[in-house]
């Protein structure tokens, strides 16, 4: 990896007042940018429904659209997620951003199939290159803005921001489409103003990262678990897989069983159920902070499964009650598992290959999000809707005990995550 002169690796506390109210207001600005753009990548989940009565598809399709978008995901992460170290960040920002503005342009002019998978295809390429870029761009600006703060407020907005800004985009669209007009038109046109909005205003946001004068040879990201860290690493991405699964579920199925399984074809509604997963990630991420990695494993662990099982008795039920209660136990529990595998990659890699170590956690994350709905869209063609949300749940469940048994023995050979 080449060497790359960062600004924020000198916090500047020599700046001068209007300098950090600079980089204060570059700081909020990567924030709305950041969220917005989260958003608009979350935004088809509440309107899946009207694409499939319109092109008449099933919801086996519907699982393989959103798994487009979690395979340009993790492909980007793979290509490109690194590349702002070299070249800057508003270097990489600026076409994230481009490509999910031309996803939206993809969504309004073409409704067929093929431009759906096309339109989230690249919409996840952008989201790939953005968030890593946005979360160390934020973590820059605020240290220049305030170099004597904790770390923990950039860290809360950036929080705020990716999940949270997904949630916000279905409970937007739904809104929308519900109550605008042109439901399948009018979200898109809002998302793509307001993300062309924050790309004019990325101009006035200072770079933190000076490029390497040195020469260069492209790579991908490279991706490896260093030996002493496999086994905490394999208990972290299973559960990390595990939480993954259950946002993937939430935006891609969970709409199609509340029109059709619970009758409740609100467009509006369906986007709520979508945010209250995301909003209640996001939050916990939030108030568990300053945990320790054990004790996130210890409550993710006990909230994930009770979630799972929730939703699960939920659509058997036929009560949407219930589905709200599952989509936020399920979304506390995700996002504080996530945490938890993150937290403890951390710890358990060596400095040096921790970037390449939470790649392929990032990578194990959205093969999560992609292949378990892929495989119960499948099973839904052949399988009644009962029994084939049982089978997801018995296989996430004895994934999630796999994983409290690896993590057990995990932490017993690394006493230091206590």
């Amino acid at each position: 990896m080449s060497t790359t002169a960062t600004l924020a690796a000198t916090p500047a506390a020599g700046l001068s007042p209007n300098a950090s109210r600079h980089h204060a207001r570059g700081f909020w600005l990567i924030a709305f940018l950041f969220a917005t753009t989260m958003a608009f990548a979350g935004a088809p989940a509440p309107l899946y429904v009207l694409y499939a009565k319109e092109d008449g598809f099933g919801s086996f399709a519907v699982t393989v659209i959103f798994a487009a978008y979690a395979i340009g995901v993790a492909a980007s992460l793979y290509l490109a997620g690194h590349l702002s170290d070299r070249f800057g960040r508003r270097q990489v920002l600026l076409p994230a951003v481009l490509l999910n503005v031309v996803a939206a342009v993809m969504f309004l002019t073409w409704h067929q199939l093929g431009w759906l998978l096309a339109a989230r295809f690249v919409s996840g390429l952008g989201v790939g290159m953005l968030t890593a870029t946005a979360t160390a761009h934020l973590t820059e600006l605020h240290r220049h803005a305030r170099p004597d703060a904790s770390p923990q407020r950039a860290a809360v907005v950036g929080t705020a921001a990716n999940i949270g800004g997904i949630g916000l985009g279905p409970l937007v669209a739904g809104f929308l489409a519900q109550y605008a007009g042109r439901p399948l038109y009018t979200p898109y046109a809002v998302f793509a103003f307001l993300m062309l909005a924050g790309l004019l205003a990325l101009v006035i946001v200072p770079e933190t990262v000076v490029p390497a004068a040195d020469e260069w040879r492209y790579r991908p990201q490279r991706v490896a678990v260093p030996v002493e860290a496999r086994a905490g690493f394999v208990a972290a991405a299973m559960l990390a897989f595990v939480s993954f699964a259950m946002f993937g579920f939430f935006t891609s199925l969970a709409p199609s069983f509340l029109s059709g399984t619970l009758h409740h074809t609100s467009h509006a509604l369906a986007g709520a159920i979508s945010f209250s997963v995301f909003g209640s990630a996001a939050v916990a991420q939030v108030l568990t902070a300053r945990w320790a990695p054990a004790r996130l494993y210890a409550v993710g662990l006990v909230v994930l499964p009770v979630g799972l099982l929730l939703v699960i008795i939920a659509i058997l039920g036929a009560s949407l009650p219930l589905l709200v209660v599952a989509g936020i136990v399920v979304g506390a529990g995700a996002g504080t598992s996530f945490k938890a595998a993150v937290a403890s990659v951390i710890e358990l890699a060596p400095p040096a290959a921790r970037g390449e170590t939470l790649a392929g956690l990032f990578l194990i994350s959205y093969l999560g999000m992609s292949v378990p709905v892929i495989l119960l869209g499948v099973l839904l063609q052949y399988v009644a809707i009962d029994p084939s949300i049982l089978t997801f749940g018995v296989v996430m469940l004895a994934l999630l005990a796999l994983a409290a048994v690896m993590v057990t023995a995990s932490r017993r050979r690394q006493p230091a995550l206590a």
